[in-house]
């Protein structure tokens, strides 16, 4: 499932090697990518992390955002990069699974449209406004839930998004002080990075809940309940899980990758700034 984590990728051009001959499952894999609306969702992550770039150079820049800056995290969070790196561990999850009841699902007209809300209120929500409002809006059904807030419940509770989500979500908090450390700008050993990260957790946890359900409700609040509920008995079978997995997989690399860049950047932007 989608985080939300916003940071970026900074990965060297692996070689390319021969590899073993495509099977049924890789082939099917490589559907599923397509299918689920990965390159598009890859493109909004890439419209987050610019602006949340603009944001920490707010906060920790004393003269914001410079050009050097703006370039440099847009060679961060270039589109190519961050697509590979999802993609090989998702395949790599995927590699013992038949993909076929998932693609029959998400090829029909019903998923598709399902993928493309989902898209277009992630891109939405980069709108602090919008995010507010979706977040409001929640709060206010969980008082009184309907037929869609209750599958949305129900497929947030199989796939344990929030879970999954906060330890993505604190995995690359890490990364990115490990950044900053490692690029001079952070004074703390690796215990303490490690404290510090952890007391986030309660904070972190309350946050991605609010999102995660102001995001699933804008996106699917239009979907017809028996295509959610079938989504939701997808993401209880083998092949749901196996493709959960993958996805969280890729997208926690991605992360992770993406927030370690981003801090040795960030350090680098703030002693060049101090000179």
């Amino acid at each position: 499932m989608i985080q939300r984590v916003r940071a970026t990728v900074l990965a060297l051009a692996a070689v390319a090697l021969p590899g073993p001959p495509a099977s049924a499952e890789s082939d099917g894999a490589e559907r599923l990518i397509d299918l689920l609306g990965l390159p598009e969702i890859v493109e909004v992550m890439r419209e987050e992390g610019l602006a949340y770039g603009d944001d920490l150079a707010d906060d920790m820049l004393p003269g914001g955002a410079s050009d050097g800056w703006t370039a440099t995290v847009s060679r961060i969070y270039d589109p190519a990069r961050m697509e590979a790196t999802l993609r090989a561990p998702f395949l790599s999850g995927m590699d013992d699974t038949d993909p076929a009841q998932l693609i029959a699902f998400f090829e029909t007209d019903a998923a598709q449209r399902l993928v493309a809300r989902e898209v277009s209120a992630r891109r939405a929500m980069i709108d602090d406004d919008v995010e507010a409002a979706a977040r409001d809006a929640y709060l206010e059904r969980a008082r009184d839930p309907d037929a869609t807030f209750r599958v949305v419940r129900d497929f947030v509770r199989v796939n344990d998004l929030v879970a999954s989500n906060v330890a993505g979500a604190l995995n690359s908090n890490l990364a990115f002080y490990r950044g900053l450390a490692e690029g001079g700008a952070l004074d703390m050993s690796e215990q303490e990075m490690l404290a510090e990260v952890w007391a986030q957790e309660e904070q972190t946890r309350a946050d991605t809940r609010d999102w995660l359900y102001g995001f699933l409700l804008a996106a699917y609040d239009e979907v017809p309940v028996a295509v959610l509920e079938r989504y939701v008995e997808l993401s209880e079978t083998e092949a749901g899980r196996a493709m959960n997995r993958a996805l969280f997989a890729g997208f926690d690399r991605m992360y992770a990758e993406i927030s370690y860049a981003l801090g040795r950047a960030l350090a680098r932007e703030m002693e060049a700034t101090e000179l």
